[in-house]
């Protein structure tokens, strides 16, 4: 008979053996350490025993001091929802603010017919589409809580080696309990098993659980940019993104005249964007948001003279200046980089006192911004299925009360991952027929003022 989770069972497994747990959480990154907050702030599961395990040092996030006008280019677009969700466990008061960037408009377009679709297009507007935050600042952020907090055990610079199943020892028969074995041979025995360890969890292949999808064959190739002061993007914080044959192309606002760059194109773009100079690529930008996608293709083959090139092209080319992003006019110092995409989903988050969250669970294209926004979704839902498993006298870690978490996260992840991707294919083709239809599309959906209230509803996670 499996046990039952009740405070003398905690009480048992926190007094009597060393590396037994309530919970054991394998990754250190920000859906990891949401949740190990959230177990502690919780009222109801404050009482377990918690650890956190995570190979990197995470003394960087913990001590992490920002150099002024200086941004990171691993930056995450947080849905009120989210920051919401984070304030109600109390991590989001540790995060820095004035590195956090509210954006009330946005700008969504084809780079080929030119419909577009405008979201608060209102400099006045005061509903919040999304906030733009470093990863380090958010890290820092849930570190700072889980220190104010206490009682997690973290465990960094360690390596998983090993996830087998615990034994007999005659006190209390663990032969379904994961037990983690880390660097050093140490043991830790979890009466459920998180997995917050990115797209290739050992906890998931531990659990037998499948993951499936596809390579997009592009990557995204990140940077932080400056703007020309008093940009629109500057002022008026709108984010803008522009759909281009070879993938969308995203400029984001951050605090000052700064920006973050998305740009998902070929592998034989992106290396070659991260070779050019920070003028050139600094034209490239510019010319990705202002002139045709043939110019484009063409710029990107050229061994010299990219800025001039653009320039004149520019001259020469028609566009409302209103209408596309501030001038990029530098770009921040070893900032640009690029990482390959693609689509994950596992055929189960749950599996006997197993739970998946975050990459662990699925990875989806960065063109929609809700990567970390569907980890934090995960994390709200786990942590109330555990509240409810706690509350009822539940063990927290059987599959049975772990099911709901399954139930309300498995399907909605799955709508956004179909969704993103199928846009991401709608909007990488040239076919005349195709441009026509999506276009009209466009521009139906951005006359319909109430269609797109309950869109951005949606997006921003219903706060």
């Amino acid at each position: 008979m499996r046990p039952r989770v009740s405070h003398a069972r905690r009480s048992y497994a926190t007094a009597t053996k060393a590396d037994l747990y309530d919970v054991v959480v394998v990754g250190g990154g920000p859906a990891g350490l949401s949740l190990a907050s959230s177990l502690r702030s919780s009222s109801v599961t404050n009482g377990l025993r918690v650890a956190l395990v995570e190979g990197f040092d995470l003394a960087p996030g913990r001590n992490w001091k920002p150099e002024p006008q200086t941004f990171s280019n691993r930056v995450s677009s947080l849905t009120p929802g989210s920051v919401g969700f984070l304030t109600d466990i109390g991590a989001w008061k540790h995060v820095d603010r004035d590195r956090v960037q509210a954006y009330h408009g946005m700008q969504v377009w084809d780079g080929i017919s030119g419909s577009r679709i405008q979201f608060n297009w209102n400099p006045s507007a005061s509903e919040t589409i999304a906030y733009m935050t470093e990863n380090t600042n958010l890290v820092h952020g849930l570190l700072s809580r889980l220190s104010e907090l206490g009682g997690v055990e973290v465990i960094d610079k360690t390596r998983v080696e090993n996830i087998s199943f615990g034994e007999d020892n005659g006190e209390l028969d663990l032969r379904t309990w994961p037990t983690v074995e880390i660097t050093g041979g140490r043991k830790l025995t979890a009466r459920l098993l998180v997995g917050a360890d990115g797209a290739n969890s050992p906890v998931r292949t531990f659990a037998g659980i499948e993951s499936r999808g596809w390579d997009y064959d592009r990557h995204g190739v990140v940077a932080t940019v400056k703007l020309a002061e008093g940009s629109s993007l500057g002022i008026e914080k709108t984010a803008y993104q522009r759909f281009l044959p070879s993938g969308p192309v995203a400029l984001l606002p951050l605090p000052g005249d700064f920006a973050t760059l998305v740009w998902s194109t070929t592998p034989q773009n992106a290396a070659k964007l991260k070779t050019l100079a920070p003028t050139d690529m600094a034209a490239m930008v510019n010319a990705a948001f202002r002139l045709s996608h043939v110019d484009i293709d063409f710029i990107k083959d050229l061994d010299s003279g990219i800025a001039g090139e653009v320039q004149w092209r520019e001259s020469v080319t028609q566009f409302d200046y209103t209408r596309v992003p501030g001038r990029v006019v530098g770009v921040q110092d070893k900032s640009v980089a690029s990482f390959p995409l693609k689509l994950r989903h596992a055929d189960t988050y749950i599996g006997e006192r197993v739970a998946l969250i975050g990459d662990a669970a699925h990875t989806v294209h960065p063109l929609a911004g809700q990567g970390l926004n569907q980890g934090i979704g995960d994390v709200q839902s786990l942590i109330k299925t555990v509240e409810t498993a706690v509350q009822n006298g539940q063990d927290i870690g059987s599959v049975l009360s772990l099911e709901p978490y399954y139930s309300e996260q498995y399907f909605k992840n799955h709508l956004m991952l179909g969704v993103v991707d199928k846009l991401h294919k709608l909007y990488g083709t040239t076919s005349a027929p195709i441009v026509a239809l999506r276009s009209f599309g466009l521009s139906a959906v951005d006359a319909m003022t109430g269609l797109k209230s309950l869109i951005m509803k949606q997006a921003s996670g219903g706060r």
